[in-house]
């Protein structure tokens, strides 16, 4: 294979060949979070997704009071709220153009996944769920908004919540 002028295509970096990477934070102490086992998740949603090697996405476990600041400066919300997702290179840097300012052959960054496990663990109690079961949800329902999915339609919405659920029923059943 050859690039346009004739020449052959420069050599990925070996990052940019294999898997997506995750790279877990948590920077909070109020639960207790199996933060490896979010990342594989994280990992295969990104896979499932068909997103290539040398892509990265970070995910980001925070405190009430991080997400509450996070949340009035990005958002204009007030409190603490489950997850923010922050997008940063286009999905058309996935598809193998170069991010805008990058390089090709460099890697994609996805973007900031950010959870709160204290608000996710209120939510769960509400809905009867454990907490790893919403937090999961939380960390594919974050990576889909970083991907460019949205609810803010009827239809968006269907079609995000069945996205979530076929990924989480094919990602933890592996787990199993």
């Amino acid at each position: 294979m050859s690039g346009a002028d004739g020449q052959p295509p420069p050599a990925l970096p070996p990052h940019a060949t294999g898997q997506p990477e995750v790279v877990g934070h948590d920077e909070q102490s109020q639960v207790e979070v199996d933060v490896e086992c979010l990342v594989e998740l994280a990992r295969g949603v990104l896979r499932a997704e068909g997103l290539p090697g040398g892509c990265e996405l970070s995910l980001r476990l925070v405190d009430e009071d991080a997400m509450s600041v996070l949340n009035r400066d990005h958002m204009d919300g007030d409190g603490p709220t489950d997850v923010l997702a922050f997008p940063i290179d286009g999905l058309d840097a996935a598809a193998g153009d170069a991010p805008a300012g990058g390089a090709p052959g460099m890697p994609l960054l996805l973007g900031d996944v950010v959870v709160c496990p204290a608000v996710a663990r209120r939510n769960a109690v509400a809905r009867g769920a454990a907490t790893g079961d919403e937090l999961a949800l939380l960390v594919v329902h974050g990576i889909l908004h970083v991907l460019g999915m949205d609810h803010a339609e009827p239809d968006e919405a269907a079609a995000m919540q069945a996205r979530e659920r076929a990924l989480l029923a094919d990602l933890r059943a592996t787990d199993a």
